[in-house]
């Protein structure tokens, strides 16, 4: 009898340590821009929260840092190189390593964020070399080339989607008329499906992925549609027309109780799609041109639509179910929005991060601060992890007591 407890135990030990990891996702948990965290401050210091830490060794890139098993992660070029660069919670280096050469034509740097599940990270350079990583060291387990391996085409300014990660796949969009959209083995690299799209460019998005009762679904943008696809064998379900005068769609979708909303900028806009309950079809709900959010996101907040403008640089707040638009306000200048614990953190590209009470009524700033550390654009989004808001600067990664 003791025995076979024991077996018991260790059966259940096996499936347990077997079972895939849950991934990291782009903008938080949902890929939303809403973060769990809870007993923040609801106002701020003059100067702004105190500063834990500040590493100011990192190379040249906008992305964000990525948190896993008490390590942060965070992607960078130095030279013409891409590196991981591996930190404690207390901002000290434990590892940094090479994966390749990275994006140096127009805004060099590094554009992706690293993606982690168990043991394993992956990254994608934006001349498109997607890479697997061992976390404990940085030795690449594999790696493809999506203009190689796939006969992917590269947009302006290189390839930028995060991987998403789910069980043992990972899904890559290389663009191109065959392998538009791909789901790869994420421990080996082989392929499971391709599918060919409308045979676009990529169009820099990091995609979402819906899981309904009756399937689960890809959803992201090439140069000129937003597609929906089939996870357990890549058929594309539907495709709805949205182009650019750019053909750039940076931002992934948000969605929530049969609701799919997307914005893109450069004339083009914010619009609501209702998404069929077997995420087979979508038709238009509303649409609002001047919602044209160009690479700042935005965040779902008790009904209501939080984000900035483009041609319009202004912050602004619609009704999520009918699009009504509550106001529009130019007191802080447009960029990146996440929120968390019942406020929004705004982010201005002129370098001002803007505490916010999310009301429909108008754009209440609580607190603002100034980024003093860092240099270059202010473009790469903030993150928020255990109470501590984490900025993003060219050579800086700056950690602030926000709890």
């Amino acid at each position: 009898m003791k025995r076979a407890f024991l077996i018991m135990i260790m059966i259940s030990t096996w499936i347990t340590s077997a079972s895939p990891q849950e991934a990291t996702r782009w903008r938080g948990p949902s890929a939303d821009g809403s973060y769990p965290d809870k007993g923040l401050l609801k106002n701020w210091p003059e100067n702004g929260p105190e500063i834990l830490w500040s590493f100011e060794q990192l190379g040249v890139g906008f992305a964000s840092p990525t948190f896993y098993g008490g390590y942060i992660y965070i992607p960078t070029m130095l030279g013409d190189q891409g590196y991981i660069f591996k930190l404690d919670m207390s901002g000290k280096l434990v590892w940094k390593a090479k994966y390749g050469t990275e994006y140096t034509d127009r805004y060099p740097g590094t554009r992706s964020s690293v993606t982690v599940a168990g043991d394993l990270l992956y990254m994608l350079s934006g001349i498109g070399k997607l890479v697997c990583m061992n976390t404990k060291d940085g030795s690449v387990r594999w790696s493809k080339e999506l203009t190689r391996d796939f006969d992917g085409v590269i947009n302006r300014y290189g390839y930028n989607e995060t991987i998403v990660v789910d069980g043992d796949r990972l899904y890559a969009t290389p663009g191109g008329k065959k392998n538009n959209v791909v789901a790869l083995n994420r421990f080996t690299g082989s392929l499971i499906w391709t599918c060919p799209g409308k045979g676009e460019k990529a169009a820099y998005c990091t995609p979402q992925l819906i899981k309904l009762p009756a399937r689960h679904i890809l959803v992201t943008h090439t140069e000129s549609y937003i597609l929906g696809i089939d996870i357990s064998n890549g058929n594309l379900l539907w495709s709805y027309p949205w182009a650019n005068l750019r053909l750039e769609h940076q931002n992934t979708p948000i969605y929530k109780d049969g609701l799919l909303f997307c914005l893109s900028g450069y004339g083009m806009g914010a619009i609501m799609l209702n998404l069929s309950p077997d995420g087979t079809s979508v038709t238009k709900r509303w649409f609002n041109q001047s919602f044209d959010c160009r690479m700042g996101a935005a965040v779902l907040v008790n009904g209501y639509i939080y984000g900035s403008g483009h041609n319009d640089p202004s912050w602004q707040c619609y009704n999520w179910d009918t699009g009504e638009k509550m106001y529009s306000s130019r007191d802080l200048f447009m960029g990146p929005v996440i929120a968390a614990d019942g406020m929004l953190y705004c982010c201005s590209e002129k370098g001002e991060i803007a505490l916010v009470k999310p009301e429909p009524s108008g754009f209440n700033i609580v607190s603002r601060m100034t980024i003093q550390q860092g240099s270059g654009a202010h473009w790469a989004h903030p993150v928020i992890h255990e109470g501590v808001l984490y900025v993003p600067r060219g050579m800086a990664l700056i950690a602030y007591k926000i709890r």
